[in-house]
């Protein structure tokens, strides 16, 4: 084989493999699907119709619960709404959220601070901790209440606060998504966010 058709082969060998890790590379979290597979609450579409859709299928409140799911309001901002599951209840006017798609592109957030600051106590308008700051962000965010899954949360509630990027092909069934949450949550727990190749790009919150 002369030295042409070696570099040839060779070229092609590469190209294939980047074909192949492409598509795995540039999947992310976004927050609909992670909560949904996080909370069991079987709903789809975008974050901003889960309050609508959860509508004589799960029960709805004001009050935070372990494992419930915390529907934010669409916003100028946020066009699409937010999602994010309640690990664990800390007071009245706290809890910790995990969530995805929030502080960074693609990004699992695991047990993060969120903040009740409504004038009536009842969760209309919220704080949330945001990565960049390493604090809650100064940004407050209207809401529509906790859809209640009826289950405890799926994920280690006494992990400290931390980022990890995760992948996930909506395609895929409903054990394997379960099981890229449990691995992306103790992933976090242990080396908190990378992403140093900068591959992950903001979307709307969808599907």
């Amino acid at each position: 084989m002369n030295f042409k058709a070696l570099a040839a082969r060779v070229a092609l060998m590469v190209s294939c493999g980047l074909m192949t890790a492409t598509p795995a590379a540039a999947q992310f979290w976004q927050c609909v699907t992670f909560a949904r597979s996080a909370s069991g609450i079987e709903i789809r579409g975008n974050a901003n119709t889960w309050w609508s859709q959860a509508e004589g299928r799960y029960e709805r409140g004001h009050t935070p619960k372990a494992g419930s799911v915390l529907a934010f309001s669409p916003t100028s901002r946020m066009r699409v709404g937010h999602v994010a599951m309640v690990s664990k209840v800390v007071s009245d006017r706290e809890v910790l959220l995990t969530h995805a798609n929030w502080s960074r592109r693609g990004a699992i957030e695991t047990n993060v601070r969120a903040i009740d600051v409504s004038s009536a106590g009842d969760w209309s308008m919220v704080k949330v901790w945001y990565g960049p700051q390493g604090d809650l962000g100064t940004s407050a965010y209207p809401t529509k209440g906790f859809i209640y899954s009826g289950r405890a949360p799926a994920l280690d509630t006494e992990t400290q606060p931390a980022m990890q990027m995760a992948s996930i092909d909506t395609s895929t069934s409903a054990t394997a998504r379960a099981n890229a949450v449990s691995a992306a949550a103790s992933s976090a727990s242990r080396g908190g966010f990378s992403d140093p190749r900068h591959i992950f790009t903001l979307v709307d919150s969808r599907f």
